[in-house]
């Protein structure tokens, strides 16, 4: 009997630890979060979300089995995001007050706490490789408007008319929006690596009927934007303003780094405890170097998408 309970107690903290083993890879996406009425979606229209979701999902989760970098793969995720015109970046972003498409997007990689910004461009068909752009061959974080496009083009990034850009349905909804508040929508990816790097990318068509060249906070890395290999990889969504006073993506990590806060409960008490419903609606994705996913809402959905080495993974809407 006095070598059973040893024994047991070593079958017990083996089981244990095979329970919290750290994920090889994890992988989380969003495409927008808001106060959404599940009676405002028809069923086709609830399929092709979760169609576009799970196939955003599946570049991603290829990719990282086979070994790409985490930076590399939520570029490579987000580009495909922004293709798809059911989002609002790239593609299908949606309409200025004056009738134009102004899209922001950042990048940030976990392993060297580097990143990049483009905001308030037209003619970028990809905005988040012109932030990846700007990360890896500038000397700066953040490039904005005609010079954005400027140093884009001199550089090989793909160039379009701002016609691209448009859809019918974005077109629309500015007209049903004007002199009334903006619609918010983005699109996200964050990433753990098989060597153990975070990233995090954003891309956004920002506000509905926006005025004056307003940014919102996915350029703005700490805000939207933010990947640190010591804590995490966050990207946000929602009302942007918020998100830029309360730089919710850098206090989740701050949280982790100097309350040693779990992934989980940072992103609880930021979003659900410094944000509320009406101040800052939305929600943020988030991964850390274990590998733990989180898809934190105040609001009554996001459009969001998971997947760990483990198996573990799934699309889902609403709350």
């Amino acid at each position: 009997m006095k070598y059973l309970i040893p024994l047991l107690f070593v079958l017990i903290t083996a089981c244990q630890g095979n329970q919290n083993q750290p994920e090889d890879w994890a992988i989380a996406i969003h495409g927008g979060a808001g106060n959404m009425d599940r009676a405002n979606f028809s069923d086709e229209d609830i399929l092709h979300y979760k169609a576009a979701l799970s196939e955003a999902l599946d570049i991603g989760k290829k990719a990282l089995n086979g070994g790409q970098s985490a930076v590399d793969v939520v570029e490579l995720v987000v580009k495909n995001l922004e293709d798809n015109p059911l989002f609002n970046a790239g593609k299908g972003a949606v309409f200025t007050n004056d009738g134009r498409n102004e899209l922001d997007a950042a990048i940030m990689d976990g392993s060297n706490l580097n990143a990049g910004a483009v905001a308030g461009i037209g003619d970028i068909r990809n905005p988040i490789g012109a932030a990846r752009l700007v990360m890896d061959q500038s000397p700066h974080v953040l490039l904005i408007g005609k010079g954005a496009s400027l140093y884009a083009s001199q550089n090989g990034i793909e160039m379009v008319d701002s016609s691209y850009f448009f859809t019918e349905k974005r077109w629309q909804l500015l007209q049903r929006t004007l002199q009334k508040a903006g619609k918010n929508g983005t699109v996200g990816c964050v990433a753990l690596d098989k060597k153990g790097n975070l990233a995090a990318a954003t891309s956004t068509g920002g506000m509905n009927n926006k005025r004056y060249g307003r940014v919102g906070d996915v350029p703005i890395i700490g805000a939207g934007t933010y990947a640190n290999n010591h804590t995490c990889a966050v990207s946000a969504t929602g009302h942007g303003e918020y998100y830029i006073r309360y730089t919710v993506a850098h206090d989740i990590s701050a949280l982790m780094e100097y309350k040693e806060l779990s992934i989980q409960e940072a992103a609880r008490l930021v979003v659900n405890g410094k944000l509320s419903n009406d101040a800052g609606n939305g929600g943020v994705i988030a991964v850390d170097k274990q590998g733990n996913v989180v898809l934190e809402m105040n609001s009554t959905g996001m459009f969001r998408g998971w997947a760990k080495a483990s198996g573990d993974e799934g699309v889902a809407i609403f709350k």
